[in-house]
């Protein structure tokens, strides 16, 4: 597996959501790469974080700019 594909698949993993044969390859992918080892667990710490916070406890002004980031995320790769 490579790094990119560890990106691609990163959600899936922290969901459970991968089939038994990716889940070993990508586990096996990180006990060989420091670097993304970091990075999951980067995702994992802000998907626990983000988590937390209530669509209530945004301002007007940070929702619009995180909703205008998604959609111009794909657009940027």
């Amino acid at each position: 597996m490579t790094c990119a594909e560890v990106v691609e698949l990163v959600t899936a993993y922290l969901d459970g959501a991968l089939d038994p044969e990716t889940e070993q390859r990508f586990v096996e992918h990180l006990a060989l790469c420091d670097g993304c080892e970091i990075y999951v667990e980067q995702i994992r710490r802000t998907a626990a974080e983000v988590g937390q916070v209530e669509p209530e406890d945004l301002s007007a002004e940070t929702r619009d700019r995180l909703l205008a980031a998604f959609r111009s995320f794909r657009a940027d790769l």
